[in-house]
């Protein structure tokens, strides 16, 4: 066999880990399969480019207010030239050189329509992030899977099933899920491979990961209509997250040192969660700033701005055999 796999990745100032992200995908031991590597790119502002030019990469460019999550994926699978898409965040880094191939034999199989790997927390991760991550991605595969749960910051997709079902591209996230959903509707599978795994590398202020959640829980409402979260819901989920976590803090004992992180995480998990749920509305050029690129603005800049989503944990708390 001497099929090609179009690996697609969405960057925006990405210069801090896709150097060793590139590296990672030339050091795959894929037999005899062959790749190429598309760069989507919202206007990175740092070294972003000039690494991926330095890989050969194909780099493809979409306009900051033009960009969705699904639109920029689209965008990558429109110039894509394999018969296999494989998704993989500019933050993440394969664990080891059989990730490519673990990720999409399930696809060349013939029987899965779409797979997603495993998660593992990097250095920069938080404690609650890393222990959600083993939660959601656990060590064990289940090829098939019985729910639509996935996550593109590691999977692969058949590009004939990608031109009959294209991501969504109004959605402020989960465009994952969203064709999850429509693949197990229409019958079609998902797997999830824990032999492909990937060191998922988040450092974000805490403003940042509110708004992430924020934005899921946006996403949501139109996946999944009938999640409704309370104020009361809010209370119970911070406080139960914010308790397990700090068990699990004490008996590594990290207990004194991770404790105000675990709070904070939480708190914004959770409230971002609450807020996203609660308000819908048309996003504005401005708005879509504050979502798809929070880091450029200020704490005190966006307060005046409500808007929202539910994380992916909470997402999947309502999912049979998932949640949190």
């Amino acid at each position: 066999m001497n099929s090609l796999i179009s690996i697609v990745i969405r960057t925006y100032n990405e210069e801090r880990y896709l150097e060793e992200l590139l590296q990672a995908i030339h050091s795959q031991n894929v037999g005899d399969l062959r790749y190429e590597v598309i760069l989507v790119d919202s206007g990175s502002t740092d070294k972003t480019l000039e690494i991926a030019r330095n890989f050969n990469c194909r780099i493809v460019n979409i306009k900051k207010s033009e960009f969705s999550f699904g639109r920029s994926l689209n965008i990558g699978c429109a110039a894509a030239q394999g018969d296999y898409l494989v998704f993989i965040s500019g933050h993440c880094v394969p664990t080891n050189e059989f990730w490519l191939n673990n990720l999409v034999q399930p696809l060349i199989s013939g029987d899965i329509a779409l797979t997603y790997g495993r998660q593992v927390g990097g250095e920069t991760t938080k404690f609650s992030e890393h222990l959600l991550f083993e939660k959601f991605y656990p060590s064990h595969s289940q090829i098939p899977q019985k729910d639509f749960f996935c996550n593109n910051a590691n999977s692969a997709l058949l590009k004939n099933i990608w031109k009959l079902y294209p991501f969504n591209e109004a959605l402020t996230g989960l465009e994952d899920m969203y064709l999850g959903k429509q693949l197990v509707a229409a019958g079609m599978s998902i797997g999830y491979v824990a032999e492909a795994a990937v060191y998922h590398h988040h450092d974000e202020p805490w403003h940042v990961v509110r708004r992430r959640y924020e934005r899921e829980a946006i996403a949501l409402q139109e996946i999944m209509p009938e999640v409704q979260i309370s104020f009361g819901d809010f209370l119970r989920y911070f406080l139960s997250g914010l308790l397990l976590d700090s068990s699990n803090a004490l008996q590594q004992r990290k207990f004194l040192h991770r404790i105000g992180e675990i709070f904070m995480f939480r708190l914004m998990q959770f409230w971002g969660s609450y807020r996203g749920n609660h308000e819908h509305r048309q996003l504005s050029n401005k708005m879509k700033e504050i979502y798809f690129y929070p880091r450029k603005i200020a704490n005190g800049s966006i307060s005046q701005y409500k808007t929202p989503i539910i994380s992916s944990e909470q997402t999947s708390q309502v999912m049979e055999n998932k949640i949190s």
